[in-house]
């Protein structure tokens, strides 16, 4: 059979169950309809034929009959996952199930792969994250997740344009990586003779805009980190990094909660959900506590940027934390905080005052120069956004880059570059500005009540088959 290069359908199954939900047993309703979708599951019974025919809103069933239905052998032979193009009338059978009677029919396109028992789906995870296309026929809730991710991409988007911010796009390809301390993607560029290095983050590009008078930009893009693949980690994922002069960090957590519980209550009607069998709340406002106030409760002792060093690196070792010999106090204090107390940070939280050590873009706090005015909100134990009070003064900051170079000297894999573009760019002047940097995909994850990241997205990374 010679498949067509159209078919006009006009009907869907969602609206067709609600439209048609007051017809009766055994009731026709004279409309006749065009659908189309995949055959998900096909019985015959002599002379009738039931399939369930599901499309991107939902199923019906379409009942052919031999004495109705044009070429009833060839539809009855159709296989599990076939595309099928029907136009029949609505109407709902003896047994009480609404359907489509098919008059006509056409096969869109062959599936030549099992897609698996109707109900059980594809369970082999290999087969799902390889094959998206198939696991989201055969597993209707793989595609509502991604449909959820969609809904909270479009949330952000226009909750930013509420608050006046304007969308950009930034570099992706870059001669330095820059913007987070993190180990980057390297390629060679030809033309230019050069290595480049797909984005780390766009933060540096982003705040040259507001030195360009931007006062209020956001991007919604990827960004590439070449690190290690977990239920928590993809090494491309989507970011939402937005900027706003003459904000502060507590301004910028302020939005922060709004927005994150706004995108609940945009996508899920609520901000009181349950996600893994666990209550869990997006309500605003959330707790503020110090990275060194959680450390000492978890600890019991109190600690903080200025306990020394030495006993630091005991509380390290207690807790099984191979320490690095460059690592100061203030890098110490953070692992020891990330060692006790992540797991234990359920509803969302805003940690603060990181050390400086560890936050080589963030301003310094103005009650303690060895702390930045800096946060990350953790929510279901990982953490979802870091923001801060930007740095500013370009002598501070080419000091702070150079404290990288010095920690990669040392063997330090993730530290940051010296990029002279960029200080050059803060000599410009950088009026008082806060910044923000959201992870889509751990939103998503709590959206979409999924604990894999690969679960909301569509083509995460895999390791390659060789052949």
């Amino acid at each position: 059979m010679t498949t067509p290069y159209t078919f006009a359908h006009n009907a869907f199954a969602a609206a067709l169950q609600s439209t048609y939900s007051h017809l009766t047993e055994g009731e026709e309703s004279g409309d006749t309809v065009m659908v189309a979708g995949r055959v998900m599951l096909l019985r015959r019974q002599g002379k009738l034929a039931f399939a369930t025919m599901r499309d991107s809103s939902g199923e019906i069933q379409l009942f052919a009959l031999s004495a109705v239905t044009q070429d009833f052998e060839e539809f009855a032979k159709l296989h599990l996952g076939d595309w099928v193009g029907i136009t029949g009338e609505v109407v709902r059978t003896k047994r009480g199930e609404l359907s489509v009677k098919v008059a006509s029919w056409v096969r869109l396109a062959e599936a030549q792969h099992n897609f698996g028992d109707k109900w059980a789906g594809i369970s082999d995870f290999d087969l799902r994250y390889r094959h998206r296309e198939a696991d989201l026929w055969a597993n209707p809730v793989s595609r509502t997740s991604l449909q959820r991710r969609s809904e909270v991409v479009r949330s952000i988007r226009e909750r930013c344009w509420a608050a006046n911010f304007i969308e950009v796009e930034t570099p992706i390809l870059n001669a330095i990586p820059s913007g987070s301390d993190a180990r980057p993607f390297a390629t060679h560029f030809n033309a230019l003779d050069s290595e480049f290095f797909l984005r780390i983050a766009p933060e540096l590009w982003l705040k040259r805009l507001v030195v360009g008078g931007f006062e209020r930009v956001f991007e919604l893009g990827r960004v590439f980190r070449n690190e290690g693949v977990s239920p928590r980690h993809n090494p491309e994922f989507t970011m939402l990094e937005l900027y706003a002069a003459y904000w502060n960090y507590e301004d910028m957590m302020a939005f922060t909660e709004e927005l994150v519980a706004g995108v609940a209550m945009d996508v899920l009607g609520t901000t009181e959900i349950e996600y893994q069998g666990r209550p869990f709340s997006f309500a605003a406002p959330w707790p503020r506590r110090s990275m060194a106030d959680l450390a000492s409760e978890a600890v019991g002792e109190d600690v903080s940027v200025h306990t020394p060093r030495e006993r630091l690196v005991e509380l390290l070792r207690e807790r099984g934390v191979d320490v690095h010999a460059p690592w100061g106090p203030g890098r110490c204090l953070a692992e020891l905080f990330e060692a006790a107390c992540e797991e234990s940070l359920w509803n969302p939280i805003f940690v603060t005052d990181y050390p400086v050590e560890i936050s080589p873009l963030a301003r310094r706090h103005q009650a303690d120069p060895e702390l930045t005015e800096r946060f990350e909100s953790y929510a279901a134990c990982r953490e979802l956004s870091n923001g801060f009070s930007e740095l500013i003064d370009p002598a501070d900051q080419r000091a702070r880059f150079e404290d990288q170079a010095r920690l990669a000297a040392a063997g330090e894999l993730e530290t940051m570059r010296i990029d002279e573009d960029y200080i050059r760019a803060l000599e410009w002047g950088l009026p008082p500005t806060a910044g923000l940097g959201v992870g889509v995909d751990r939103l998503a994850m709590l959206i979409a009540d999924e604990s894999n990241i690969r679960e909301v997205i569509a083509f995460p990374t895999l390791k390659p088959v060789r052949d």
